[in-house]
């Protein structure tokens, strides 16, 4: 065979990789984006984690995957539809072929493709006979076989050397992409170091995939996908968990102050208790709580005595925290409560993304209860918004609620790390001793009351959820008293908006269509209007990361439009939101509840749609 091949110049690739929930998935698509991130490529992923913590092997309600798309442009999704898909078994194959490109390769471990899993799949007779894989590039390879060969003399017993298959495919499709093996071996070594076996068999076999990519007849080509252009720095990537932790850590540092998470485990928010609880050497403290409720107070605690204090969570999660969280906003105590929403009601889908939580967020406590609500929108901008979260919090003494998705906190991005020395300062309140020094005084430019920490010599003052009278803070049941108080508090995170970010439109002032989202589905938002925009067509984006209360001059930008329609993952909570707030502007929907992000095709087709009506 001549070793001469042909090379194809692609701008972006879209890779899905997928199979059982122990074939390795989501470790295979991390590698494979970590790499082309450092190879300079922009990148955006989406692991699609299956709901049950372990269901049946070959089943496709078990199947895992996780899809990524680099680029030698701007990438702002993970992709509508994959150009390349890797099935382990027939049920990923089941789940996953519709979301692939027409005439898109398929590489198949074909010893999975038994009569025993065609059944568990739902398959009455063997796919790859079925016609409906002809228009596709199908590649056979023995995986599970070759991994055994390759491993047959590594003294490692069968279920370690079956382990490692997943390196096997992830060879091969390093191959297809030119991408080098260096990487992965160096994480490999890292990973395994106290196990020379294994790090040495899962070496072998991931140069045996790439090899024997490189020798099949079945693969003519390589694809070539160019280094992006991007601003100069040092970049690292990162997912929205992650990130929102080292915003949070970084908030602390500029504050001054010590860290403090109280928080109950529960998907998918755990990622971000979890690397908080890593960073003693940054002095951060963590308590896992007994329940939701129990982690919110330790949080109300903490803060109470001097601490940044922060809890994390999703929506079930958040129902449970609220009475808490009334006490937060009567105690005028700052504290940050994140919200990384997942499909509902109850348990609901609770591996899939949603944007349902939005009502639950600005309303959903006893009382006339405000707090400030934000929302990040893309995996890397968790950390601004973390930190800015922050920054309010310790700055107007008030819990935040920050709400990020599913999608945004396990997908991930290249992000651009800052320097401390560029982020802006936080200076909290703090009551000195000395000072003259009344529990409900108040700045009077935000209304914020100082924070007096216990022990903190002439600072004694009542705290608690009761009432609480003007200045002196001594329990009330003053029936004006409570109505000042009131007032006080909800002209205290009005003013917010006068230290916030002013609401900024990409496109032009006089567009015939403007599209308003918030929170995650920036991205697929983003692509569908750039994509018209080149095709000529008057469109702009407005999106929204702060929610309550929402930017100065939300009502003029959009008044500017003709028509504007709201996207969101919910059945419309933003949408009726927006309406109650602006009741002259008429606000067109489009909803989606699948636990799947918007595809920029969907979105396209309702933009037009809505382009051509008169």
């Amino acid at each position: 065979m001549s070793q001469k091949r042909k090379i194809i110049e692609k701008e972006e690739v879209v890779i899905r990789f997928s199979g059982d929930s122990g074939d390795g998935m989501q470790l295979t698509g991390t590698q494979f984006s970590d790499t082309s991130a450092l190879f300079g490529n922009d990148v955006a992923t989406f692991p699609d984690y299956p709901a049950e913590i372990r269901a049946p092997q070959g089943t496709v309600g078990g199947v895992s995957g996780f899809q990524l798309h680099f680029g030698h442009m701007e990438v702002n999704t993970p992709g509508d539809f994959a150009d390349v898909l890797v099935a382990m078994n027939p049920a990923a194959l089941k789940a996953n072929l519709k979301w692939v490109k027409p005439s898109g390769t398929i590489i198949i471990n074909e010893d999975s493709f038994t009569e025993r899993n065609f059944e568990k799949a739902g398959y009455e007779s063997d796919p790859l006979d079925d016609d409906n894989l002809a228009d596709y590039n199908l590649i056979k390879a023995r995986v599970t076989t070759l991994t055994k060969e390759c491993l047959k003399d590594s003294g490692l017993d069968q279920k370690s050397i079956l382990r490692s298959k997943n390196m096997f495919t992830l060879g091969m499709v390093y191959w297809m992409f030119d991408r080098p093996l260096a990487h992965t071996e160096e994480f490999i070594e890292n990973k395994f170091r106290k196990y020379p076996l294994v790090v040495q068999a899962n070496k072998m076999v991931l140069r045996a995939g790439y090899n024997f990519a490189k020798t099949i007849e079945a693969l003519p080509y390589n694809f070539s996908v160019a280094p992006a252009r991007i601003k100069q720095g040092t970049y690292r990537n990162i997912t929205g968990n992650k990130a929102t932790a080292w915003g949070l850590i970084a908030a602390a540092e500029k504050a001054g102050l010590e860290l403090f998470c109280g928080s109950y485990p529960i998907t998918p928010a755990t990622e971000i208790f979890q690397e908080l609880a890593a960073r003693k050497d940054l002095g951060v403290k963590t308590f896992q709580a007994e329940d939701e409720i129990a982690g919110i107070c330790t949080a109300i605690g903490a803060s109470f005595a001097g601490d940044f204090a922060v809890t994390t969570t999703s929506g079930p999660g958040l129902a449970l925290k609220t009475e808490a969280a009334g006490l937060a906003v009567m105690t005028e105590l700052p504290l940050v409560i994140v919200n990384v929403q997942r499909g509902g009601p109850s348990t609901g889908l609770p591996t899939k993304t949603e944007q349902s939580d939005l009502m639950q967020a600005i309303h959903g406590r006893s009382g006339e209860c405000p707090m400030p609500v934000m929302a990040a929108s893309t995996s890397s901008n968790c950390f601004e918004y973390a930190f800015r979260a922050g920054k309010i919090a310790l700055e107007h003494m008030t819990p935040v609620i920050l709400l990020t998705d599913g999608f945004i906190a396990n997908g991930a991005e290249p992000w651009l790390v800052p320097k401390m020395t560029d982020l802006p300062n936080i200076v909290p309140p703090i009551a000195k001793e000395g000072d003259d020094y009344q529990p409900y005084a108040r700045d009077p430019e935000k209304l914020a009351r100082k924070w007096a920490v216990p022990g903190t010599k002439g600072l004694e003052h009542r705290i608690g959820g009761l009432e609480k009278m003007d200045v002196t803070g001594t329990v009330s049941y003053v029936p004006e008293n409570h109505q000042v108080m009131t007032e006080i508090r909800s002209e205290r995170i009005r003013r917010v908006a006068n230290f916030i970010p002013e609401l900024t439109v990409k496109g032009e002032d006089e567009a015939d269509l403007l599209v308003v989202g918030w929170g995650g589905t920036y991205g697929h938002l983003t692509t569908a209007v750039r994509e018209l925009q080149k095709g000529g067509k008057k469109i702009a984006q407005a999106h929204f990361h702060y929610i309550f209360p929402l930017p100065k001059n939300t009502e003029e930008v959009l008044k500017r439009y003709k028509k504007v329609i709201v996207c969101e993952l919910n059945e419309g909570q933003f949408a009726e939101y927006l309406r109650s707030s602006f009741q002259e502007i008429k606000f067109h929907q489009f909803n989606k509840l699948q636990g799947l992000p918007f595809t920029v095709l969907e979105l396209k087709d309702k933009f037009n749609q809505l382009l051509e009506e008169k």
